[in-house]
């Protein structure tokens, strides 16, 4: 300061104005703000909790029950969301061997004659005795429907 002033007096100009002291109370304001938030921070983590008056201790327990609330939810939603994909995975599975199923049976059947067999609402050709999976009904829809008379030999 004494050498600003010194400054002032030889070359009549102010360096440091009205502006610039409140940018530098601005700036000491936010230095204070600023360790405040580091001290709640490790409290916060537990840290220098001892010297905390009980009132303060209830307001941490407080934060961190909502905080440990807020984390629950989010795990849940993230829990369901985890469920369904996995859901969905199964069944595409589940589809997925349907139709390879039908498909190695098809490709056995034009090797060897076999017979077809209805499955579940949808045509498998020979499947298998022993299954690990559910026949579902399978992505297109048609079914062998002996009694209707085929109406395209008519034409």
């Amino acid at each position: 300061e004494d050498i600003l002033e010194s400054y002032h007096k030889i070359s009549g100009m102010r360096l440091w104005d009205a502006k610039h002291e409140n940018l530098s109370n601005e700036i000491e304001r936010i230095k204070k703000e600023n360790d405040n938030m580091q001290t709640e921070l490790r409290h916060l983590k537990g840290e220098d909790i001892a010297t905390l008056p009980y009132p303060d201790l209830i307001q941490l327990q407080e934060a961190l029950d909502n905080g440990i609330s807020i984390v629950s939810e989010k795990e849940m939603k993230i829990y369901k969301k985890y469920e369904t994909k996995m859901r969905m995975l199964e069944e595409e599975e589940n589809q997925l061997n349907y139709v390879l199923h039908c498909q190695q049976a098809r490709h056995k059947h034009e090797m060897m004659d076999g017979d077809i067999r209805e499955m579940g609402g949808g045509v498998c050709i020979n499947p298998p005795a022993e299954r690990d999976y559910h026949y579902q009904t399978p992505p297109f829809g048609y079914r062998v429907q002996p009694i209707q008379p085929n109406l395209q030999d008519r034409m």
